[in-house]
């Protein structure tokens, strides 16, 4: 083979698998995950059809009550429904959560490492936005929005995003679209100042140019997963 036809195959083959680095498309009508196999594939590997019923792809979620926020630091609760919950999900490369806010309560921000949300304002208002990567022409750029009732707003995959309810004596429910059977979340603060075991404040002061016992304070706090 000439070289130049080996990089045109290989460049082919390269763009080809960033095309499909998200969920894979399903080969057949469905996939129930069988969450007991001891095989370990991405994902999950088929339950047997035959043993499929109903019950595979229903879930009681109750997503029509309101959550408890009272408990969280941030004021907000997040119900997510994957493919951890419903095994039905399983290769269809979708999910949704039920979000409930506090007044003034937020879902601090955050990354879907696997998946863009489309989020839906049930009750209430909140400030939303996401925050552009690092970019030449337009380096970490903010897009925000007031969303109210009804209103709908998209957050692009694998972006740092937030919501915040700016009522204080009303709380905001809202529900998330998510592109993945199992998009993940990588919540900023949490990472970065609850780590376990903690990254050196040497690494942090330098980053966020501030002094380690600034780092050693945050890093004593309790980053709660508002995710249940």
């Amino acid at each position: 083979m000439a070289a130049s036809t080996f990089l045109l195959v290989a460049f082919l083959a390269l763009i080809t698998s960033q095309a499909i680095a998200s969920d894979p498309s399903p080969l057949q009508d469905f996939c129930v995950a069988d969450k007991d196999s001891p095989v370990k594939v991405n994902g999950f590997v088929c339950k047997d059809p035959m043993a499929v019923n109903a019950d595979d792809f229903f879930k009681a979620a109750k997503l029509d009550q309101p959550r408890d926020t009272s408990k969280s630091k941030v004021g907000s609760n997040v119900t997510l429904i994957n493919v951890m919950q419903l095994p039905g999900l399983n290769t269809l490369g979708i999910s949704l959560a039920r979000i409930d806010y506090a007044p003034l309560g937020q879902n601090p921000p955050h990354t879907h490492p696997r998946a863009t949300e489309i989020l839906t304002v049930l009750e209430g208002t909140l400030y939303v936005g996401f925050v552009t990567s690092n970019q030449a022409d337009r380096s970490n750029k903010l897009f925000a929005k007031v969303l109210n009732k009804g209103d709908v707003f998209v957050f692009p995959q694998g972006l740092i995003h937030f919501q915040f309810n700016p009522v204080h004596d009303k709380p905001a429910v809202a529900l998330a679209a998510l592109s993945s059977q199992n998009p993940g979340a990588i919540t900023i603060a949490n990472a970065v100042f609850g780590s376990k075991p903690p990254i050196s404040d040497d690494v942090l002061a330098k980053a966020f140019q501030v002094q380690k016992g600034t780092i050693d304070w945050l890093q004593a706090q309790f980053w709660e997963n508002n995710h249940y």
